[in-house]
């Protein structure tokens, strides 16, 4: 029953973010040139100069985000038992900086995963199902000041070869600090 409450507020927040995240990506075209697994993205709005997004790191003035592993999971395996696609989750800790409200669930607004394997159309990825049954109870923890607190997310893979780029933002994607790029083999 918890898991399934969970996957809905999931949902819910998804979908909120999916309606203000439009134009979170309108510069890709710059970085589709750089070689680099990390790039940042110039934008009509500078970011706030002690944001950043490098090496897997989100550091604002009120969070930090540090994703500490990644995997793809397969339909019916441990962690995506109930998808209907594979997934690729990440595992990360949220640490809060300031006084603020912050918890690990701050990881959705802050950060989108894409597959850039559409010649068309930005192809934002679905949330998928919580893929690790520990953060249960802590995925929606107020962090105290200095605090930190470990979670995963997972998300909807539409093909297994394309690599997902995680891109970073502080303004629900209208302005990206930076990307990194997930292999998925």
């Amino acid at each position: 029953m918890k898991k399934s409450l969970v996957l809905i507020a999931a949902a819910s927040i998804a979908l909120v973010l999916s309606g203000c995240a439009g134009p979170a990506a309108e510069s890709k075209g710059s970085d589709a040139k750089s070689s680099s697994s990390e790039t940042s993205a110039a934008s009509t709005t500078a970011p706030k100069s002690d944001s950043s997004f490098k090496d897997g790191v989100l550091t604002t003035a009120e969070l930090k985000i540090e994703i500490t592993d990644h995997k793809v999971i397969a339909v019916g395996a441990e962690g995506n038992e109930y998808g209907k696609k594979p997934v690729i989750a990440f595992w990360y800790k949220t640490t809060n900086l300031s006084a603020k409200d912050v918890s690990p669930m701050n990881f959705l607004f802050n950060l989108t995963a894409y597959q850039d394997n559409n010649p068309n159309a930005e192809n934002k990825l679905e949330v998928g199902a919580l893929p690790d049954d520990s953060f249960l109870e802590s995925q929606t923890e107020k962090i105290k000041k200095d605090g930190t607190v470990e979670n995963a997310i997972a998300y909807e893979l539409d093909d297994e070869e394309t690599p997902v780029d995680l891109v970073a933002s502080i303004d629900m994607g209208m302005t990206e600090l930076g990307k990194t790029s997930y292999k998925l083999k």
